[in-house]
């Protein structure tokens, strides 16, 4: 049923559940996994010119960092990525490319509280994939508050 599972991360804890849901998955329909993060281009144009690159170097290292998380947590084979732009763009645009069968995304990411059920990106994959996305919340902790 599934060929070829896509891993849309951009480190945070709150995509933590959707890799090992994914993940899960994957081994389930012996997938071949790609796991994408994204770089948002507007965060870097957004941010004053003298620190850019600085900027575009951290986020950089942030994505190898999510991207080295995921292929630690499995024994399997993985494919990474690492992209500039848009993020929800990006993330239908690289699904097409690998002919993916589905796309999972946590609900929220770095910008967390922003959205009270989906994160921006999360939401607008949703709406532009050309294939399923399984979108994956964060359960609380006990230190956060009850599970949910």
């Amino acid at each position: 049923m599934f060929d070829t599972v896509v891993v849309a991360t951009d480190g945070s804890d709150s995509v933590s559940r959707a890799v090992d849901i994914a993940l899960d998955l994957a081994d389930k329909f012996d997938a071949e996994v790609h796991v994408l993060s994204v770089i948002d281009a507007s965060e870097v144009d957004a941010s004053p010119e003298q620190l850019r690159e600085e900027l575009r170097t951290a986020l950089e290292t942030t994505a190898d960092a999510a991207l080295a998380s995921v292929e630690g947590r499995t024994d399997g084979d993985v494919t990474t990525a690492v992209r500039e732009g848009r993020p929800a763009s990006e993330i239908c645009e690289y699904v097409r490319e690998v002919d993916a069968d589905v796309v999972a995304t946590g609900t929220r990411g770095r910008h967390g509280e922003n959205r009270l059920l989906l994160g921006s990106v999360a939401e607008r994959v949703v709406r532009r994939s050309p294939v399923p996305v399984l979108t994956v919340r964060q359960l609380e902790t006990a230190n956060d508050g009850a599970a949910a």
